[in-house]
């Protein structure tokens, strides 16, 4: 199955779990995966969260920025994946200059 962002319309979250600005995303979900490609404008964020029925993967397709799971802070930059485990609380943080864009998939459980 091909997923095409491009086609899904674009949804802006003000302060995403109580964060910073907003995120914009392109969201696909279906029973079993919520699969987003979104951005975070300069000093927007994710607000802490915890992930009591599923685990979260965070891919970053380009800019820098920070998470912190479970108080444990990660340089979060290109190709790398942040993974937040089911149980743990974590938010991202965009503290660059540019956009931070990412892939995430998060299984609903």
């Amino acid at each position: 199955m091909l997923i095409d962002f491009g086609n899904i319309p674009l949804s802006v979250l003000p302060n995403f779990k109580g964060g910073e600005k907003q995120m914009e995303t392109n969201m696909y979900l279906d029973e079993l995966n919520r699969i987003m490609y979104s951005r975070l404008v300069p000093g927007a964020s994710i607000g802490e969260h915890v992930h009591d029925t599923s685990s979260e993967m965070i891919f970053i397709l380009s800019g820098k920025g920070t998470a912190v799971t479970d108080g444990v802070k990660e340089i979060c930059t290109v190709g790398k994946c942040h993974y937040c485990p089911k149980g743990s609380t974590h938010t991202l943080i965009n503290d660059g200059d540019e956009d931070l864009v990412f892939f995430a998939v998060v299984p609903q459980q």
